[in-house]
């Protein structure tokens, strides 16, 4: 018997979803009284090499309103070559081509192991993927060179056919034409006025390349979509790499700085919310519903024109957190009003927006942010274009996996189908809503809710969704024991290979009466996934409501967890219990409300943007990073191993590493880093000390390795200016209070009146026991 943990990892590992919870409860009441939501988080890319190649088509339920896939949880009748679709119950005969199955020779989408499967559709051929660029010349010299040697070396990254075009901007916007020989020609627009897609379209002479696809009919009935034209015309301003990459190596390598003159004390005109204008109406009027990436480098804010998030007067610094508090930002809703426009624009399109933003000032993803969110691109974020932090980032977004493929899906669309006694509640995660109504959609919004389809312009193996669900039938007539309920994800997408193809994932839970088994739905919770679901859901919240509203239902939700589910005995603090398998989610909250998710202080709104932004996309693994670093200790007495983020593992004789997602940071201890600035590693005696010192950096460099974007690369020691870095994440156990106090083992004290992990544990387990709570 495996047990749920095994389970829960299985599950994890063959099909990417992990559930709050693993057992549902049978009725709407029951569920609410559960606290944390029914919800699960999907990774719909995830990697699988040990998936068969299918290409052909998947066998859809007959029945117009359900449509649902063939799956390993239908029941089938091999003789009569009949099966029931496990979510209307809808008797279908299988296509003739399936006439040869039996129960000894099953296809395998009837095999229960591959309750996940990818199918290539191999008619529905798809346009190549389109590149654009769109690069900002407002830099320094310096930062130009490094960006513009950055773009050639991509060029070689890219695959052959692939479409791809390249627009400049400063105080003009240059649209710049690719196929002329011997002369570079571009056409110019004014940097102040906002454009149409049909005014940009004539401007630029170029007609539209009609694909025989409709953007709102995901999977019309009878199969999918059918055959498109072969590859399209290019235009001037979009070519084929293998046809133009040394005319776009010269014509990168002859960017010049924006020539207009910028007087001192004053910032540059940068025009980013016209050049977003014309990059987005170029691919709209061109390639609608087509797999495109804008790739967006920007070197500082939007200083003019529709858009601007700040004037050119240097004196005026850019919006900060506290401006946006007390209503102190003159350009902010205009600009995200613009910007979010852009964005539906681009997603309704299929069309995806990165942002690659690297300055030392705030450049304005605050605003921008919707292009990144809406579209599933990548939101990069640095302080120069010449640093490894951006160029190894960069050149991994076109990295490939072990068959050789791109790990990059574009114009995808997820759907999700539910048995009867489950409606769909709302997704959070990088799409938008295609507003598709029926049966399973709940009236209850959480995250992006109304819709049984979300559109996903991009995907890669670790962008991932949170979902969430509600229990339909009401307490007085709960669902019967024993029986199960579905749940199939549908993504469609077009691979970077050229061909559509489909991944579908079924799964199935038992349901429980809470009345009378709460113990066994108790089991089945996940503390991990339900962590991440809550901290999206907090971070959803934190866009809209103010922060310490945020942090007040976070506490309320944690209370009301520990009343339903602690062992305790009423107004006696010291009795309570938690059950194992909650052990650690206490812990998640008190890290999630310190995290910079929640807590703005000491950063700029751009960094909270980008924060979100990552949280709101990352796989669960990748997540629990983000809200609870990872620190791992290095000393003489043994092996490395993972310590409490705690002031007490911070100890003289020790390095320790931490890893935040966002930094990786290695920081020596007081007597290490005396023994390491006297050079004793040096010594051929101190061999041992040379190693202890390597360590750290070995195992930093195979997490540099595979994270995306890279993170910041920090080494520091007890008092060096970036310790705070490890001091503002550990829990202060110890701080100025306290540090006197009796019996304290080492460690370094913490300077700060925030409240200890022991402290509220000890408030928590007041105010669950309390009966007036």
């Amino acid at each position: 018997m495996t047990t749920y943990q095994e389970f829960i990892q299985q599950n994890e590992e063959r099909d990417g979803v992990r559930f709050s919870w693993n057992m549902w409860p049978s009725s709407r009441l029951e569920a609410t009284r559960l606290v944390v939501p029914l919800g699960c988080l999907y990774t719909p890319l995830k990697e699988r090499p040990d998936l068969p190649p299918i290409q052909y088509d998947p066998v859809l339920c007959t029945r117009t309103a359900c449509r649902a896939i063939l799956n390993p949880l239908c029941q089938v009748d091999y003789r009569a070559k009949l099966w029931v679709c496990n979510f209307c119950f809808q008797r279908n005969s299988f296509p003739p081509q399936y006439a040869a199955i039996s129960e000894q020779h099953q296809p395998p989408e009837l095999i229960p192991q591959f309750s996940t499967i990818e199918y290539s559709i191999m008619r529905a051929s798809c346009s190549p993927p389109i590149f654009l660029f769109v690069v900002d010349t407002c830099m320094d010299e310096d930062e130009l060179s490094s960006l513009k040697e950055s773009l050639q070396m991509s060029l070689s990254l890219l695959p052959p056919n692939a479409l791809i075009g390249l627009i400049t901007f400063g105080k003009m916007v240059q649209v710049h034409e690719l196929c002329c020989e011997g002369c570079s020609k571009s056409y110019v627009f004014r940097g102040t006025k906002d454009l149409t897609a049909k005014q940009i379209q004539d401007m630029l002479g170029i007609g539209k390349y009609q694909q025989q696809q409709h953007p709102q009919q995901p999977m019309p009935p009878g199969g999918m979509r059918g055959p498109s034209q072969s590859v399209p015309p290019a235009n001037k301003f979009l070519q084929p790499v293998h046809k133009c990459d040394m005319s776009l190596t010269d014509l990168l390598g002859e960017l010049q700085r924006d020539p207009w003159p910028v007087p001192p004390g004053k910032r540059p005109l940068r025009s980013t919310g016209v050049v977003l204008s014309v990059a987005v109406g170029l691919l709209e009027c061109t390639y609608p519903n087509t797999g495109a990436r804008i790739m967006l480098f920007v070197g500082g804010p939007c200083s003019q024109g529709p858009g601007m998030v700040v004037n050119d007067d240097l004196k005026q610094p850019i919006r900060s957190h506290h401006d946006i508090e007390k209503d102190n930002c003159k350009y902010m809703k205009k600009a995200i009003k613009h910007y979010e426009g852009l964005a539906l624009r681009a997603a309704a399109n299929g069309h995806v927006i990165d942002m690659y933003s690297c300055a030392l000032d705030q450049t304005g993803l605050h605003e921008m942010k919707y292009g990144p969110n809406y579209t599933g691109g990548h939101m990069v974020m640095g302080d120069s274009f010449s640093s490894t932090l951006f160029k190894q980032t960069f050149q991994r977004v076109f990295s490939k996996d072990t068959r050789g493929e791109f790990k990059m899906g574009f114009n995808g669309i997820l759907e999700v189908k539910t048995s009867r006694e489950l409606k769909i509640s709302g997704a959070l995660g990088p799409s938008i809503s295609m507003n598709i109504k029926n049966g399973s959609v709940s009236d209850t919004e959480i995250g992006v809710g109304g819709t049984c389809q979300w559109k996903m312009c991009a995907l890669n193996p670790n962008t991932t969704f949170a979902l969430f669900f509600e229990v339909v039938s009401q307490h007085a007539a709960p669902i019967p024991q024993g029986g199960r309920g579905c749940i199939q994800f549908i993504t469609q997408y077009q691979h970077l290979g050229g061909q559509k193809r489909v991944r579908v994932t079924t799964i199935a839970r038992n349901w429980a009466d809470s009345a009378l088994n709460l113990h066994q739905i108790s089991a089945g919770f996940d503390q991990e996934a339900a962590a991440v679901l809550m901290a999206r859901m907090a971070v959803f919240r934190a866009e809209g409501d103010d922060g310490p509203d945020v942090l007040r239902w976070l506490d309320r939700m944690l209370i009301r967890l520990c009343q339903k589910f602690g062992e305790y005995n009423k107004e006696d603090s010291a009795s309570f219990r938690f059950p194992e398998n909650y052990s650690l989610y206490p812990q998640f909250m008190f890290h999630l409300r310190r995290s910079q998710f929640l807590q703005v202080f000491n950063n700029s709104p751009d960094e909270t943007s980008f924060y979100r932004h990552m949280l709101l996309r990352e796989d669960l693994t990748q997540s629990l990073i983000m809200i609870q670093p990872i620190l791992y200790s290095y000393s003489f007495s043994g092996p490395p191993e993972p310590v409490l983020l705690d002031t007490s593992s911070i100890q003289a004789d020790r390095i320790l590493l931490m890893d935040t997602f966002f930094q990786l940071l290695i920081f020596h201890g007081e007597t290490v880093a005396q023994w390491r600035s006297q050079r004793y590693q040096d010594l051929p005696e101190y061999q041992n000390f040379k190693q202890l010192l390597q360590a750290p950096v070995d195992d930093a460099n195979e997490i540099l390795q595979i994270r995306f974007p890279i993170p910041r690369y920090i080494d520091t020691e007890q008092g060096g200016s970036q310790a705070r870095f490890l001091l503002s994440k550990v829990n202060p156990s110890q701080t100025h209070n306290n540090m006197y106090g009796w019996g304290q083992e080492g460690g370094a004290p913490v300077l700060t009146d925030d409240v200890s992990l022991q402290v509220f544990m000890d408030h928590l387990k007041k105010l669950a026991v309390s009966s007036t709570s």
